[in-house]
């Protein structure tokens, strides 16, 4: 796999070694864009086995899947056990969504909505079908990133959960990236007024243009140049 925009090189080692000096940075957005407000130095704290006062601990609970989640995908792919099937997907979901999701571990039995839009999801005995697919595509795609950005946004909009569809489309596009050695990309919480409209844009239109242009535009320079380092 190549990056056609940056020419970075692959690096497995250097990729997850920024991946996981940025934990808390990953896991302080994300929980951000689902409007739980801790602070950056909250989450460390709590990832540092502290519990903190003053959140309820249901968020608490939310931004400690998100690090497991992150610990987890990190696990599978030092080890080269990260693959992207019906099975592992399920699995991260049981610690993604646990306590939080309707199901976790698998994907959804009955119909959803996505607030916002009149677009409607699938159908859920479709689902697999559609994962399959998904994936089919995802390999005719030659660069790194549009391949990774394609398995997250057709994972938010085919809502394969009843819940945390978007995180586990970033997980699984992250996972790819990181397993190619490629640098993850985090979504900026300052961000989040712009997401949300292109997010609605695209459930409505399935144009991923725009979506992967924002994608791009997350990826910190910084990363950038630490990657393109000789």
């Amino acid at each position: 796999m190549k990056d056609s925009q940056w020419d970075m090189k692959p690096n497995k080692a250097k990729a997850m070694m920024l991946a996981r000096r940025q934990l808390s940075e990953l896991v302080h957005d994300a929980v951000a864009l689902e409007g739980i407000n801790f602070t950056l130095p909250e989450i460390q704290t709590l990832l540092d086995g502290i519990t903190v006062g003053g959140h309820r601990l249901a968020d608490q609970q939310i931004a400690l899947n998100q690090a497991n989640a992150w610990r987890t995908l990190f696990h599978w792919i030092e080890t080269d056990r990260f693959e992207i099937t019906i099975e592992t997907v399920c699995n991260l979901h049981v610690v993604a969504a646990r306590e939080e999701s309707l199901e976790w571990g698998k994907f959804r039995s009955g119909g959803v909505t996505i607030a916002g839009t009149d677009y409607m999801p699938p159908d859920a005995d479709a689902l697999p079908e559609l994962f399959d697919k998904m994936m089919k595509k995802a390999l005719e795609i030659p660069d790194i990133y549009d391949q990774a950005i394609h398995l997250f946004l057709t994972m938010a909009r085919m809502q394969f959960f009843y819940d945390v569809n978007k995180r586990m489309g970033r997980f699984i596009m992250n996972g790819l990236l990181l397993n190619n050695g490629f640098p993850a990309i985090n979504l900026p919480a300052k961000r989040q007024l712009e997401f949300n409209q292109l997010m609605l844009d695209f459930y409505q239109t399935d144009d991923q243009k725009p979506m992967n242009a924002f994608m791009r535009a997350c990826l910190d320079d910084r990363v950038i140049k630490i990657m393109r380092e000789r």
